[in-house]
């Protein structure tokens, strides 16, 4: 399988849209619902999964990037992307 971030064959990982450590969060709990914070994409582990959370807090990434279309429309990850292609 390809990563849905970088579209190479690498050992994959499922990335939480709404990372688990917020599901208890009563924010999320109010906005999100259950299947929405179950949602999301298998990524590359070493690579992408690693780099989302060292550029995105986790309250961010539940926030405001919580698709993939919205990771990959992060300046940053975008531009981590980008690079991450070439090698």
């Amino acid at each position: 399988m390809k990563c849905e971030l970088c579209q190479r064959e690498k050992l994959l990982t499922f990335h939480h849209f709404i990372p688990v450590t917020l599901h208890k969060n009563k924010w999320f709990k109010k906005n999100f619902t259950r299947e929405q914070m179950r949602e999301g994409a298998n990524i590359c582990k070493d690579d992408c999964h690693r780099q989302i959370h060292r550029l995105i807090t986790e309250k961010e990434l539940g926030k405001k990037y919580n698709s993939i279309n919205k990771l990959l429309n992060h300046p940053e990850v975008k531009k981590y992307v980008k690079w991450i292609k070439k090698r």
